[in-house]
Protein backbone atom coordinates (compact mmCIF):
# COMPACT_ATOMS: atom_id res chain seq x y z
CA UNK A 1 0.00 0.00 0.00
CA UNK A 2 1.02 3.60 -0.52
CA UNK A 3 2.40 5.36 2.54
CA UNK A 4 -0.37 7.95 2.58
CA UNK A 5 -3.06 5.27 2.85
CA UNK A 6 -4.98 5.72 6.09
CA UNK A 7 -7.09 2.79 7.36
CA UNK A 8 -10.69 3.86 8.02
CA UNK A 9 -11.48 1.13 10.55
CA UNK A 10 -10.03 -1.81 12.46
CA UNK A 11 -10.63 -4.22 9.56
CA UNK A 12 -8.47 -2.13 7.27
CA UNK A 13 -5.83 -1.91 9.99
CA UNK A 14 -5.63 -5.73 10.06
CA UNK A 15 -5.42 -5.87 6.27
CA UNK A 16 -2.68 -3.26 6.07
CA UNK A 17 -0.66 -5.37 8.50
CA UNK A 18 -1.34 -8.56 6.52
CA UNK A 19 -0.27 -6.91 3.27
CA UNK A 20 3.31 -6.93 4.51
CA UNK A 21 3.33 -10.71 4.03
CA UNK A 22 0.81 -11.05 1.19
CA UNK A 23 -0.03 -8.24 -1.29
CA UNK A 24 -3.35 -9.84 -2.31
CA UNK A 25 -6.78 -8.98 -0.86
CA UNK A 26 -9.70 -11.23 -1.71
CA UNK A 27 -13.03 -11.16 0.12
CA UNK A 28 -16.38 -12.83 -0.42
CA UNK A 29 -20.04 -12.08 0.27
CA UNK A 30 -21.79 -15.34 1.24
CA UNK A 31 -25.59 -14.85 1.55
CA UNK A 32 -27.92 -17.79 2.09
CA UNK A 33 -30.56 -17.81 -0.68
CA UNK A 34 -33.52 -18.38 1.64
CA UNK A 35 -34.93 -14.86 1.57
CA UNK A 36 -34.36 -11.35 0.33
CA UNK A 37 -31.47 -9.16 1.46
CA UNK A 38 -32.28 -6.50 4.06
CA UNK A 39 -30.41 -3.40 5.20
CA UNK A 40 -28.46 -5.49 7.73
CA UNK A 41 -27.15 -7.72 4.95
CA UNK A 42 -26.32 -4.54 3.04
CA UNK A 43 -23.80 -3.63 5.72
CA UNK A 44 -21.96 -6.94 5.27
CA UNK A 45 -22.25 -6.60 1.50
CA UNK A 46 -20.90 -3.06 1.62
CA UNK A 47 -17.98 -4.02 3.85
CA UNK A 48 -17.05 -7.07 1.73
CA UNK A 49 -17.18 -5.32 -1.63
CA UNK A 50 -15.92 -1.86 -0.66
CA UNK A 51 -13.00 -3.29 1.33
CA UNK A 52 -11.88 -5.29 -1.69
CA UNK A 53 -12.23 -2.21 -3.91
CA UNK A 54 -10.25 -0.06 -1.50
CA UNK A 55 -7.30 -2.45 -1.63
CA UNK A 56 -7.55 -3.07 -5.40
CA UNK A 57 -8.66 -6.60 -4.59
CA UNK A 58 -11.59 -8.77 -5.63
CA UNK A 59 -14.76 -10.02 -4.00
CA UNK A 60 -16.63 -13.21 -4.84
CA UNK A 61 -20.36 -13.68 -4.54
CA UNK A 62 -20.87 -17.12 -3.03
CA UNK A 63 -24.30 -18.45 -2.21
CA UNK A 64 -24.26 -20.32 1.08
CA UNK A 65 -26.69 -23.00 -0.07
CA UNK A 66 -25.85 -25.82 2.34
CA UNK A 67 -29.42 -26.05 3.71
CA UNK A 68 -31.97 -26.85 0.99
CA UNK A 69 -35.01 -26.53 3.27
CA UNK A 70 -36.00 -22.98 2.27
CA UNK A 71 -33.47 -22.08 -0.42
CA UNK A 72 -34.73 -21.21 -3.87
CA UNK A 73 -33.54 -19.83 -7.19
CA UNK A 74 -36.00 -16.93 -6.69
CA UNK A 75 -33.80 -15.67 -3.87
CA UNK A 76 -30.62 -16.23 -5.86
CA UNK A 77 -31.90 -13.97 -8.64
CA UNK A 78 -33.13 -11.33 -6.16
CA UNK A 79 -29.80 -11.21 -4.33
CA UNK A 80 -27.87 -10.75 -7.57
CA UNK A 81 -30.22 -7.92 -8.55
CA UNK A 82 -29.79 -6.18 -5.18
CA UNK A 83 -25.99 -6.33 -5.35
CA UNK A 84 -25.94 -4.86 -8.84
CA UNK A 85 -28.46 -2.20 -7.80
CA UNK A 86 -26.12 -1.08 -5.02
CA UNK A 87 -23.41 -0.67 -7.65
CA UNK A 88 -21.15 -3.63 -6.91
CA UNK A 89 -19.86 -6.41 -9.16
CA UNK A 90 -18.39 -9.72 -8.06
CA UNK A 91 -15.25 -11.34 -9.37
CA UNK A 92 -16.60 -14.90 -9.39
CA UNK A 93 -20.12 -16.22 -8.89
CA UNK A 94 -19.95 -19.34 -6.74
CA UNK A 95 -22.31 -21.73 -5.01
CA UNK A 96 -21.33 -23.43 -1.79
CA UNK A 97 -23.06 -26.56 -3.09
CA UNK A 98 -20.55 -26.73 -5.96
CA UNK A 99 -17.97 -27.73 -3.33
CA UNK A 100 -20.03 -30.61 -1.90
CA UNK A 101 -17.84 -33.27 -3.54
CA UNK A 102 -14.72 -31.68 -2.05
CA UNK A 103 -16.40 -31.30 1.36
CA UNK A 104 -17.33 -34.99 1.28
CA UNK A 105 -13.77 -36.03 0.41
CA UNK A 106 -12.39 -33.85 3.19
CA UNK A 107 -14.88 -35.36 5.62
CA UNK A 108 -13.54 -38.80 4.66
CA UNK A 109 -10.02 -37.50 5.31
CA UNK A 110 -11.01 -36.38 8.80
CA UNK A 111 -12.52 -39.79 9.51
CA UNK A 112 -9.37 -41.56 8.29
CA UNK A 113 -7.26 -39.22 10.42
CA UNK A 114 -9.33 -40.11 13.46
CA UNK A 115 -10.69 -36.56 13.70
CA UNK A 116 -14.36 -37.22 12.90
CA UNK A 117 -16.92 -39.89 13.78
CA UNK A 118 -20.52 -40.84 13.06
CA UNK A 119 -22.77 -40.20 16.06
CA UNK A 120 -26.20 -41.76 16.66
CA UNK A 121 -27.32 -39.29 19.33
CA UNK A 122 -30.38 -37.29 18.40
CA UNK A 123 -30.54 -33.50 18.55
CA UNK A 124 -31.78 -33.34 22.14
CA UNK A 125 -29.22 -35.87 23.36
CA UNK A 126 -26.37 -33.97 21.69
CA UNK A 127 -27.52 -30.82 23.46
CA UNK A 128 -27.63 -32.68 26.79
CA UNK A 129 -24.18 -34.22 26.31
CA UNK A 130 -22.65 -30.91 25.29
CA UNK A 131 -22.64 -29.46 28.81
CA UNK A 132 -22.94 -25.81 29.78
CA UNK A 133 -20.78 -22.73 29.98
CA UNK A 134 -19.71 -23.80 33.48
CA UNK A 135 -19.74 -27.59 33.08
CA UNK A 136 -17.78 -29.69 30.56
CA UNK A 137 -19.54 -31.92 28.10
CA UNK A 138 -19.65 -35.72 28.08
CA UNK A 139 -18.18 -37.81 25.31
CA UNK A 140 -20.68 -39.42 22.98
CA UNK A 141 -20.90 -43.21 23.44
CA UNK A 142 -20.17 -43.45 19.70
CA UNK A 143 -17.03 -41.32 19.86
CA UNK A 144 -14.61 -44.29 19.79
CA UNK A 145 -16.05 -46.10 16.83
CA UNK A 146 -13.39 -47.54 14.59
CA UNK A 147 -12.29 -45.69 11.47
CA UNK A 148 -13.65 -48.54 9.36
CA UNK A 149 -17.09 -48.40 10.98
CA UNK A 150 -17.22 -44.62 10.63
CA UNK A 151 -16.30 -44.81 6.96
CA UNK A 152 -18.97 -47.43 6.36
CA UNK A 153 -21.68 -45.53 8.22
CA UNK A 154 -20.82 -42.23 6.56
CA UNK A 155 -21.01 -43.79 3.10
CA UNK A 156 -24.38 -45.32 3.99
CA UNK A 157 -25.53 -41.91 5.19
CA UNK A 158 -24.60 -40.55 1.76
CA UNK A 159 -26.41 -43.41 0.05
CA UNK A 160 -29.66 -42.54 1.81
CA UNK A 161 -29.98 -45.60 4.08
CA UNK A 162 -30.88 -43.62 7.21
CA UNK A 163 -33.74 -41.22 7.99
CA UNK A 164 -33.37 -37.50 8.67
CA UNK A 165 -31.77 -36.65 11.99
CA UNK A 166 -30.83 -40.25 12.84
CA UNK A 167 -27.09 -39.74 12.52
CA UNK A 168 -24.56 -36.92 12.20
CA UNK A 169 -20.90 -36.73 11.39
CA UNK A 170 -19.13 -34.91 14.21
CA UNK A 171 -15.63 -33.52 14.61
CA UNK A 172 -13.58 -35.12 17.38
CA UNK A 173 -12.12 -32.15 19.22
CA UNK A 174 -12.61 -31.59 22.96
CA UNK A 175 -15.82 -32.04 24.94
CA UNK A 176 -14.25 -30.13 27.84
CA UNK A 177 -13.34 -27.07 25.76
CA UNK A 178 -14.40 -23.76 27.34
CA UNK A 179 -15.69 -22.84 23.87
CA UNK A 180 -18.89 -24.86 23.39
CA UNK A 181 -18.51 -24.60 19.61
CA UNK A 182 -15.42 -26.83 19.91
CA UNK A 183 -17.24 -29.62 21.75
CA UNK A 184 -17.40 -32.11 18.90
CA UNK A 185 -19.51 -29.96 16.56
CA UNK A 186 -21.60 -31.52 13.82
CA UNK A 187 -20.02 -31.50 10.36
CA UNK A 188 -22.77 -33.26 8.37
CA UNK A 189 -26.46 -34.00 8.85
CA UNK A 190 -28.94 -36.18 6.99
CA UNK A 191 -31.57 -34.24 5.08
CA UNK A 192 -33.64 -35.86 2.36
CA UNK A 193 -34.50 -32.71 0.43
CA UNK A 194 -34.17 -31.73 -3.20
CA UNK A 195 -31.61 -28.95 -3.64
CA UNK A 196 -32.27 -25.87 -5.81
CA UNK A 197 -28.84 -26.17 -7.46
CA UNK A 198 -27.83 -29.83 -7.03
CA UNK A 199 -31.20 -31.52 -7.43
CA UNK A 200 -31.40 -34.92 -5.68
CA UNK A 201 -27.71 -35.76 -5.79
CA UNK A 202 -27.25 -35.42 -2.04
CA UNK A 203 -29.16 -36.43 1.05
CA UNK A 204 -26.40 -35.38 3.45
CA UNK A 205 -25.42 -31.75 3.74
CA UNK A 206 -22.35 -30.14 5.36
CA UNK A 207 -22.89 -27.74 8.24
CA UNK A 208 -22.01 -24.08 7.71
CA UNK A 209 -19.10 -24.21 10.17
CA UNK A 210 -17.54 -27.01 8.15
CA UNK A 211 -18.34 -25.87 4.61
CA UNK A 212 -17.59 -22.19 4.95
CA UNK A 213 -13.87 -22.31 5.84
CA UNK A 214 -13.33 -24.97 3.15
CA UNK A 215 -14.97 -22.74 0.55
CA UNK A 216 -12.92 -19.74 1.66
CA UNK A 217 -9.70 -21.71 1.41
CA UNK A 218 -10.53 -23.18 -2.01
CA UNK A 219 -11.36 -19.73 -3.42
CA UNK A 220 -8.21 -18.14 -2.04
CA UNK A 221 -10.12 -15.74 0.18
CA UNK A 222 -7.63 -13.77 2.26
CA UNK A 223 -10.04 -12.09 4.66
CA UNK A 224 -13.29 -13.70 5.71
CA UNK A 225 -15.29 -10.76 7.03
CA UNK A 226 -18.35 -11.69 9.07
CA UNK A 227 -20.64 -10.43 11.81
CA UNK A 228 -19.80 -10.55 15.48
CA UNK A 229 -21.79 -13.69 16.37
CA UNK A 230 -19.18 -15.73 14.50
CA UNK A 231 -16.37 -14.60 16.77
CA UNK A 232 -16.89 -17.62 19.02
CA UNK A 233 -16.83 -19.82 15.90
CA UNK A 234 -13.42 -18.57 14.79
CA UNK A 235 -11.46 -21.33 16.61
CA UNK A 236 -13.57 -23.91 14.78
CA UNK A 237 -13.04 -22.06 11.49
CA UNK A 238 -9.28 -22.28 12.02
CA UNK A 239 -9.52 -25.91 13.18
CA UNK A 240 -11.25 -26.95 9.96
CA UNK A 241 -8.64 -25.17 7.83
CA UNK A 242 -5.81 -26.89 9.69
CA UNK A 243 -7.44 -30.32 9.97
CA UNK A 244 -8.21 -30.39 6.24
CA UNK A 245 -4.56 -29.61 5.47
CA UNK A 246 -4.96 -26.33 3.60
CA UNK A 247 -1.75 -24.36 3.08
CA UNK A 248 -3.75 -21.20 2.34
CA UNK A 249 -5.21 -19.92 5.60
CA UNK A 250 -7.84 -17.18 5.35
CA UNK A 251 -8.16 -14.76 8.24
CA UNK A 252 -11.59 -14.36 9.81
CA UNK A 253 -12.40 -10.86 11.12
CA UNK A 254 -15.68 -10.05 12.85
CA UNK A 255 -17.60 -6.76 12.98
CA UNK A 256 -20.74 -5.62 14.78
CA UNK A 257 -24.07 -6.13 13.06
CA UNK A 258 -26.24 -3.23 12.03
CA UNK A 259 -29.11 -2.44 14.40
CA UNK A 260 -31.62 0.31 13.59
CA UNK A 261 -34.36 1.75 15.79
CA UNK A 262 -37.95 0.74 14.97
CA UNK A 263 -36.61 -2.00 12.71
CA UNK A 264 -36.46 -5.76 13.04
CA UNK A 265 -33.83 -7.42 10.87
CA UNK A 266 -34.23 -11.15 11.05
CA UNK A 267 -34.96 -13.04 7.87
CA UNK A 268 -37.06 -15.50 9.84
CA UNK A 269 -39.32 -12.81 11.25
CA UNK A 270 -39.48 -10.85 8.01
CA UNK A 271 -40.68 -14.09 6.44
CA UNK A 272 -43.35 -14.28 9.16
CA UNK A 273 -44.55 -10.80 8.17
CA UNK A 274 -44.82 -11.86 4.54
CA UNK A 275 -46.40 -15.26 5.11
CA UNK A 276 -48.76 -13.85 7.76
CA UNK A 277 -50.08 -11.23 5.37
CA UNK A 278 -48.98 -8.31 7.54
CA UNK A 279 -47.22 -6.84 4.49
CA UNK A 280 -47.86 -7.22 0.78
CA UNK A 281 -44.61 -9.07 0.09
CA UNK A 282 -40.84 -8.98 0.45
CA UNK A 283 -40.80 -5.75 -1.58
CA UNK A 284 -43.44 -3.99 0.51
CA UNK A 285 -42.06 -0.43 0.87
CA UNK A 286 -42.36 -0.70 4.67
CA UNK A 287 -39.96 -3.65 4.79
CA UNK A 288 -36.24 -3.19 5.55
CA UNK A 289 -35.42 -5.36 2.54
CA UNK A 290 -33.37 -3.79 -0.22
CA UNK A 291 -36.11 -4.55 -2.74
CA UNK A 292 -38.62 -2.86 -0.42
CA UNK A 293 -36.40 0.19 -0.04
CA UNK A 294 -35.84 0.30 -3.80
CA UNK A 295 -39.61 0.23 -4.38
CA UNK A 296 -40.11 2.96 -1.78
CA UNK A 297 -37.66 5.19 -3.62
CA UNK A 298 -34.47 4.87 -1.59
CA UNK A 299 -31.37 5.25 -3.74
CA UNK A 300 -28.20 3.13 -3.70
CA UNK A 301 -26.17 6.27 -3.03
CA UNK A 302 -28.25 7.11 0.05
CA UNK A 303 -27.95 3.59 1.45
CA UNK A 304 -24.19 3.52 0.96
CA UNK A 305 -23.91 6.97 2.54
CA UNK A 306 -25.88 5.68 5.52
CA UNK A 307 -23.73 2.57 5.87
CA UNK A 308 -20.60 4.67 5.68
CA UNK A 309 -21.89 6.99 8.41
CA UNK A 310 -22.96 4.04 10.57
CA UNK A 311 -19.34 2.90 10.41
CA UNK A 312 -17.54 -0.35 11.13
CA UNK A 313 -17.18 -1.18 14.79
CA UNK A 314 -16.39 -4.13 17.03
CA UNK A 315 -19.12 -3.37 19.57
CA UNK A 316 -22.86 -3.55 18.93
CA UNK A 317 -24.78 -0.28 18.79
CA UNK A 318 -28.14 0.98 17.55
CA UNK A 319 -28.42 3.56 14.77
CA UNK A 320 -31.32 6.00 14.64
CA UNK A 321 -33.68 5.31 11.73
CA UNK A 322 -33.81 9.09 11.27
CA UNK A 323 -30.20 8.98 10.06
CA UNK A 324 -31.18 6.67 7.21
CA UNK A 325 -34.02 9.00 6.22
CA UNK A 326 -31.63 11.96 6.45
CA UNK A 327 -29.29 10.30 3.95
CA UNK A 328 -32.20 9.59 1.62
CA UNK A 329 -33.39 13.21 1.81
CA UNK A 330 -29.94 14.58 1.09
CA UNK A 331 -29.54 12.46 -2.03
CA UNK A 332 -33.05 13.04 -3.36
CA UNK A 333 -32.83 16.77 -2.68
CA UNK A 334 -29.80 16.91 -4.97
CA UNK A 335 -31.25 14.76 -7.76
CA UNK A 336 -35.07 14.59 -7.73
CA UNK A 337 -37.04 16.80 -10.10
CA UNK A 338 -39.59 19.12 -8.51
CA UNK A 339 -43.25 18.80 -9.39
CA UNK A 340 -46.65 19.77 -8.03
CA UNK A 341 -49.11 17.22 -6.69
CA UNK A 342 -52.32 17.55 -4.71
CA UNK A 343 -53.01 14.59 -2.45
CA UNK A 344 -56.28 15.71 -0.85
CA UNK A 345 -57.83 17.96 -3.51
CA UNK A 346 -60.42 20.69 -3.28
CA UNK A 347 -61.41 22.71 -6.34
CA UNK A 348 -60.67 26.40 -6.78
CA UNK A 349 -62.68 28.42 -9.31
CA UNK A 350 -61.24 31.82 -10.24
CA UNK A 351 -64.42 33.71 -11.02
CA UNK A 352 -62.81 36.61 -12.88
CA UNK A 353 -60.47 34.48 -15.00
CA UNK A 354 -61.70 34.00 -18.58
CA UNK A 355 -63.06 30.51 -19.17
CA UNK A 356 -61.20 30.03 -22.45
CA UNK A 357 -57.92 31.54 -21.29
CA UNK A 358 -54.81 29.45 -20.55
CA UNK A 359 -51.48 30.84 -19.36
CA UNK A 360 -48.21 28.91 -19.51
CA UNK A 361 -46.48 28.75 -16.13
CA UNK A 362 -42.83 27.67 -15.94
CA UNK A 363 -41.78 25.44 -13.04
CA UNK A 364 -38.07 24.79 -12.49
CA UNK A 365 -37.15 21.11 -12.48
CA UNK A 366 -34.23 21.60 -10.10
CA UNK A 367 -34.11 25.04 -8.45
CA UNK A 368 -30.93 24.23 -6.53
CA UNK A 369 -28.98 23.13 -9.62
CA UNK A 370 -25.86 25.19 -10.19
CA UNK A 371 -24.39 26.26 -13.49
CA UNK A 372 -22.65 23.27 -15.02
CA UNK A 373 -25.13 20.75 -13.65
CA UNK A 374 -27.05 18.85 -16.32
CA UNK A 375 -30.36 20.03 -14.81
CA UNK A 376 -29.34 23.68 -14.53
CA UNK A 377 -31.99 25.94 -16.07
CA UNK A 378 -34.33 23.12 -17.03
CA UNK A 379 -38.03 23.65 -16.45
CA UNK A 380 -41.41 22.33 -17.48
CA UNK A 381 -44.63 24.12 -18.36
CA UNK A 382 -48.01 23.92 -16.62
CA UNK A 383 -51.13 25.49 -18.14
CA UNK A 384 -52.90 27.82 -15.71
CA UNK A 385 -56.67 28.11 -16.19
CA UNK A 386 -59.90 29.10 -14.48
CA UNK A 387 -60.23 25.91 -12.40
CA UNK A 388 -57.50 24.42 -10.22
CA UNK A 389 -56.95 21.84 -7.52
CA UNK A 390 -55.26 22.79 -4.24
CA UNK A 391 -54.62 20.87 -1.01
CA UNK A 392 -57.61 20.86 1.32
CA UNK A 393 -55.29 21.79 4.21
CA UNK A 394 -54.33 24.97 2.35
CA UNK A 395 -57.77 26.48 2.99
CA UNK A 396 -59.50 27.16 6.31
CA UNK A 397 -62.80 28.94 6.90
CA UNK A 398 -61.88 29.79 10.48
CA UNK A 399 -58.08 29.81 10.55
CA UNK A 400 -55.83 30.33 13.56
CA UNK A 401 -53.51 33.31 13.82
CA UNK A 402 -50.46 33.27 11.55
CA UNK A 403 -52.24 31.06 9.00
CA UNK A 404 -50.74 32.35 5.79
CA UNK A 405 -52.50 30.09 3.35
CA UNK A 406 -55.90 30.64 1.74
CA UNK A 407 -58.73 31.92 3.97
CA UNK A 408 -61.85 34.11 3.62
CA UNK A 409 -60.81 37.48 2.17
CA UNK A 410 -57.20 36.29 2.34
CA UNK A 411 -54.64 36.23 -0.44
CA UNK A 412 -52.00 33.71 -1.44
CA UNK A 413 -49.71 33.33 -4.40
CA UNK A 414 -50.11 30.24 -6.52
CA UNK A 415 -46.65 28.84 -7.23
CA UNK A 416 -45.22 30.40 -10.39
CA UNK A 417 -48.52 32.10 -11.25
CA UNK A 418 -50.88 34.71 -9.82
CA UNK A 419 -52.04 36.01 -6.47
CA UNK A 420 -55.60 34.94 -5.72
CA UNK A 421 -58.11 36.06 -3.08
CA UNK A 422 -60.86 33.94 -1.53
CA UNK A 423 -64.30 35.50 -2.05
CA UNK A 424 -66.53 32.53 -1.15
CA UNK A 425 -66.93 28.76 -0.90
CA UNK A 426 -69.46 25.95 -1.30
CA UNK A 427 -70.15 23.01 1.01
CA UNK A 428 -71.20 19.49 0.08
CA UNK A 429 -73.90 17.40 1.78
CA UNK A 430 -71.46 16.40 4.51
CA UNK A 431 -70.54 19.96 5.31
CA UNK A 432 -67.10 19.77 3.71
CA UNK A 433 -65.78 22.47 1.45
CA UNK A 434 -66.30 21.34 -2.15
CA UNK A 435 -65.47 24.50 -4.11
CA UNK A 436 -63.54 27.65 -3.23
CA UNK A 437 -64.33 30.78 -5.20
CA UNK A 438 -61.53 33.27 -5.76
CA UNK A 439 -60.52 36.23 -7.84
CA UNK A 440 -57.07 36.84 -9.25
CA UNK A 441 -54.90 39.89 -9.64
CA UNK A 442 -54.15 40.06 -13.37
CA UNK A 443 -51.04 42.16 -12.77
CA UNK A 444 -49.50 39.82 -10.18
CA UNK A 445 -47.96 37.17 -12.44
CA UNK A 446 -44.88 35.63 -10.85
CA UNK A 447 -41.65 37.31 -11.87
CA UNK A 448 -43.47 40.25 -13.46
CA UNK A 449 -44.91 41.95 -10.40
CA UNK A 450 -43.23 42.78 -7.11
CA UNK A 451 -46.38 42.73 -4.97
CA UNK A 452 -45.85 40.23 -2.19
CA UNK A 453 -48.08 38.16 0.04
CA UNK A 454 -47.00 36.00 2.96
CA UNK A 455 -48.19 32.64 1.62
CA UNK A 456 -47.37 30.63 -1.51
CA UNK A 457 -49.14 27.33 -2.21
CA UNK A 458 -48.88 24.73 -4.96
CA UNK A 459 -51.68 23.72 -7.32
CA UNK A 460 -52.57 21.49 -10.25
CA UNK A 461 -54.65 22.65 -13.26
CA UNK A 462 -58.06 20.95 -13.27
CA UNK A 463 -58.20 20.76 -17.07
CA UNK A 464 -54.91 18.86 -17.43
CA UNK A 465 -54.63 17.13 -14.05
CA UNK A 466 -53.65 13.48 -14.02
CA UNK A 467 -55.30 11.38 -11.34
CA UNK A 468 -52.99 9.43 -9.05
CA UNK A 469 -52.96 7.25 -5.98
CA UNK A 470 -50.54 8.17 -3.20
CA UNK A 471 -49.30 5.67 -0.66
CA UNK A 472 -47.99 7.39 2.44
CA UNK A 473 -45.70 5.04 4.33
CA UNK A 474 -44.62 5.35 7.93
CA UNK A 475 -42.54 3.20 10.28
CA UNK A 476 -43.71 -0.41 10.39
CA UNK A 477 -42.80 -0.68 14.08
CA UNK A 478 -44.29 1.70 16.63
CA UNK A 479 -41.48 1.50 19.20
CA UNK A 480 -37.76 2.08 18.94
CA UNK A 481 -36.83 -1.24 20.54
CA UNK A 482 -38.39 -4.35 19.06
CA UNK A 483 -37.57 -8.01 19.60
CA UNK A 484 -38.42 -11.37 18.13
CA UNK A 485 -40.90 -11.96 20.95
CA UNK A 486 -43.14 -8.95 20.50
CA UNK A 487 -42.61 -7.54 17.02
CA UNK A 488 -46.09 -8.50 15.78
CA UNK A 489 -47.69 -6.69 18.73
CA UNK A 490 -45.68 -3.56 17.92
CA UNK A 491 -46.71 -3.32 14.28
CA UNK A 492 -47.92 0.17 13.42
CA UNK A 493 -51.59 -0.04 12.35
CA UNK A 494 -51.16 3.29 10.53
CA UNK A 495 -47.98 2.38 8.66
CA UNK A 496 -49.64 3.09 5.30
CA UNK A 497 -52.31 5.59 4.28
CA UNK A 498 -53.87 5.73 0.82
CA UNK A 499 -54.89 9.01 -0.77
CA UNK A 500 -56.26 9.90 -4.20
CA UNK A 501 -55.53 13.17 -5.90
CA UNK A 502 -53.83 14.73 -8.89
CA UNK A 503 -50.40 15.45 -10.35
CA UNK A 504 -49.11 17.73 -13.06
CA UNK A 505 -49.70 16.50 -16.62
CA UNK A 506 -46.01 15.92 -17.39
CA UNK A 507 -45.99 13.15 -14.76
CA UNK A 508 -48.32 11.08 -16.93
CA UNK A 509 -45.16 9.72 -18.55
CA UNK A 510 -43.52 8.80 -15.22
CA UNK A 511 -41.92 5.37 -15.25
CA UNK A 512 -41.51 2.88 -12.45
CA UNK A 513 -38.72 4.07 -10.17
CA UNK A 514 -38.82 7.73 -11.26
CA UNK A 515 -38.36 10.01 -8.26
CA UNK A 516 -39.77 13.45 -7.60
CA UNK A 517 -40.00 16.04 -4.88
CA UNK A 518 -43.66 16.97 -4.64
CA UNK A 519 -43.41 20.58 -3.52
CA UNK A 520 -44.24 21.21 0.13
CA UNK A 521 -45.12 17.52 0.65
CA UNK A 522 -42.17 15.17 0.32
CA UNK A 523 -40.24 12.85 -1.94
CA UNK A 524 -42.15 10.28 -3.95
CA UNK A 525 -41.35 7.39 -6.27
CA UNK A 526 -43.44 5.95 -9.09
CA UNK A 527 -44.58 2.46 -8.07
CA UNK A 528 -44.62 -0.70 -10.25
CA UNK A 529 -48.40 -0.86 -9.74
CA UNK A 530 -48.77 2.23 -11.95
CA UNK A 531 -50.76 1.76 -15.12
CA UNK A 532 -51.83 4.14 -17.88
CA UNK A 533 -54.53 6.32 -16.37
CA UNK A 534 -53.80 5.03 -12.85
CA UNK A 535 -50.50 6.35 -11.54
CA UNK A 536 -49.29 5.20 -8.12
CA UNK A 537 -46.68 7.11 -6.10
CA UNK A 538 -45.02 5.93 -2.91
CA UNK A 539 -43.91 8.50 -0.37
CA UNK A 540 -40.24 7.82 0.12
CA UNK A 541 -39.70 10.32 2.91
CA UNK A 542 -41.23 13.61 4.03
CA UNK A 543 -39.53 16.97 3.72
CA UNK A 544 -39.13 17.54 7.45
CA UNK A 545 -35.85 16.23 8.82
CA UNK A 546 -35.62 15.45 12.53
CA UNK A 547 -32.09 14.08 12.36
CA UNK A 548 -29.23 16.31 13.44
CA UNK A 549 -25.83 15.11 12.16
CA UNK A 550 -23.29 14.89 14.92
CA UNK A 551 -25.82 14.16 17.65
Amino acid sequence: MEKEFEPRNFIEEFIVEDLKANPVVKTRFPPEPNGYLHIGHAKALYIDFSTAERFDGTCNLRFDDTNPTKEDVEFVDAIEQDIRWLGFNWDKLCFGSDYFDTCYELALKLIRDGRAYVCDLDKDQIREYRGTLTEPGINSPYRERSIEENLDLFERMKNGEFPDGSRTLRAKIDMASPNINMRDPALYRILHRSHHHQGDKWCIYPMYDFAHPIQDALEGVTHSLCSLEYEAHRPLYNWVIDACGFEHKPRQIEFARLNITNTIMSKRFLRALVEGGYVSGWDDPRMPTLCGMRRRGYTPEAIKDFLNRAGVAKADSVVDFAMLEHCVREDLNAHADRAMAVLDPVKVVIDNFPEDKLVDVSIENMPIAEEGDEKFGLSHTVRFGRELWIERDDFMIDPPKKFFRLKPDGEVRLKGAYIIKCVGWELDEEGKVSVIHCTYDEDSFSGENQRKVKGTIHWVPAADAVSAEFRLYDLLMTEENVSADDFIEKLNPDSVKLMHGYVEPFLADAKCGDKFQFMRIGYFCCDPDSREGNLVFNRTVGLKDSYKPGN
